[in-house]
């Protein structure tokens, strides 16, 4: 009898090596396929999320200015001791590069941004290198003091030294409301002079009010949306959506008319004879907060509402059969299924109200400016680059911070 050949019927066994190294192929063609479909959005990320934040960071504490056009001073003054008034050679060296930068036009530079360390500096620069361009020669250290008594004190010379590196503190120290004492020490600023932490403070504050106020008037509407069959939900929700298909400073300046003294609403109190006085409801903090809490109400209703519509409303049945009142099931039964959507939403309006600039600048008073104000205000107006990106990060750290807190006390994106 003859030996089977491999075509009469018999399946041949396959080689596992091929199908090992196939299959492999196969997941890392999946795997380049995946990464493709992302790299749209990861590249996204980098360009407008990831660079600007490294950008921000890096004008930050980026200091450059008194090295460029003070080169002589800022190489010697390394040896000074910190404690008496420089040496004559440090005094040439300054007036050397005074001479130098005011020739070239390049020296307000340098007093800019001394001027952050002490004001008036600027001036003085100026105003010292003017008069010492007139002498032909040295020694300079008694003409300086003549010329301006200020280089007999150690404050200036010591806002030089902490320029002679590349990289400074300073914005960061200023966001905290910190300084350098005469004697180069890091300290506190007095009580009436402290404006950024009490701004930070002040910004998280309204923003949280606001967060309470929308869900107080958000989870009743989104339970409302959300118990009512599809065809009345979905007219109902057209009025919720309709916010978001109007611009944002129409909406803000639309309240400026509400609110002001002669506008409807006192208009109607009066008409109703509810009050006799006409209330100042604009440009204060109430203001403030009755138009960002409408602002940033559907940011509240939605994500409630989409977890919500997720809920079995068998769940809530079960507890009545089993004779527990319908308040005490949806406290202890309705609340905790739907605390996904409220941690959610209230994370959402948070962040968004922190960072709100439009509706506090038209709608606020000037004591009622989130920090995005003076962010704006060094950015456009005073053209202080590193003390705007210091504070931009000062609240981009805050608001990580209690997004890292409240979404592990909330426990965000679990149902």
């Amino acid at each position: 009898m003859s030996e089977p050949t491999p075509n009469n019927g018999l399946i041949k066994e396959a080689d596992p090596v091929p199908l090992k190294s196939k299959l492999r192929k196969a997941e890392k063609k999946r795997e380049f396929q995946a990464f493709g479909l992302i790299l749209p959005a990861l590249l996204f990320c980098i360009v407008f999320f990831a660079f600007p934040i490294i950008s921000m960071l890096k004008l930050s504490v980026e200091n450059n200015e008194v090295q460029a056009e003070l080169p002589r001073t800022v190489e010697i003054i390394k040896t000074w001791n910190g404690k008496d008034i420089p040496n004559e050679d440090v005094f040439n060296a300054l007036a050397l590069d005074m001479k130098k930068a005011y020739r070239e036009k390049t020296l307000p530079k340098a007093g800019v941004r001394l001027n952050y360390e002490i004001p008036r500096f600027r001036s003085l620069l100026i105003k010292s290198a003017r008069r010492i361009s007139k002498l032909p020669s040295g020694p300079y250290k008694e003409a300086l003091i003549k010329i301006d008594e200020r280089w007999n004190e150690i404050k200036y010379w010591a806002a030089i030294k902490r320029n002679t590196s590349s990289f400074t503190s300073h914005y960061f120290l200023k966001s905290f409301d910190l300084e350098y004492s005469e004697n180069n020490e890091i300290k506190l600023k007095p009580d009436d002079s402290r404006i950024y932490i009490n701004i930070l403070m002040r910004t998280i504050w309204i923003s949280f009010l606001i967060t309470v106020l929308c869900l107080i008037l958000g989870y009743p509407v989104a339970y409302f949306l959300a118990t009512q069959p599809p065809e009345r939900t979905a007219i109902f929700m057209f009025f919720v959506l309709v916010p978001f298909w109007t611009s944002l400073l129409v909406r803000t300046l639309a309240w400026v008319v509400l609110l002001q003294e002669h506008g409807v609403i006192n208009d109607t109190l009066i008409w109703l004879g509810i009050s006799e006085e006409r209330f100042r409801l604009v440009f204060n903090r109430p203001g403030l907060i009755i138009a960002m809490t409408h602002v940033l109400l559907p940011f509240m209703i939605l994500p409630i509402f989409s977890v919500m519509k997720r809920i079995d409303p068998h769940y809530m049945k079960a507890a009545k059969s089993l004779g527990a009142h319908p308040v005490i099931a949806f406290i202890t039964i309705y609340i905790p299924l739907s605390k996904a959507g409220i941690g959610a939403g209230s994370l959402l309006v948070f962040i968004l109200a922190v960072g709100y600039y439009i509706t506090p600048e038209l709608v606020g008073g000037p004591g009622d400016q989130f920090i995005s104000h003076y962010i704006a205000s060094f950015t456009n107006e005073l053209l202080n680059w590193g003390q705007a990106s210091a504070l931009a990060i000062l609240l981009l750290v805050t608001i990580i911070a209690l997004f890292t807190v409240f979404s592990r006390y909330m426990k965000v994106g679990e149902t």
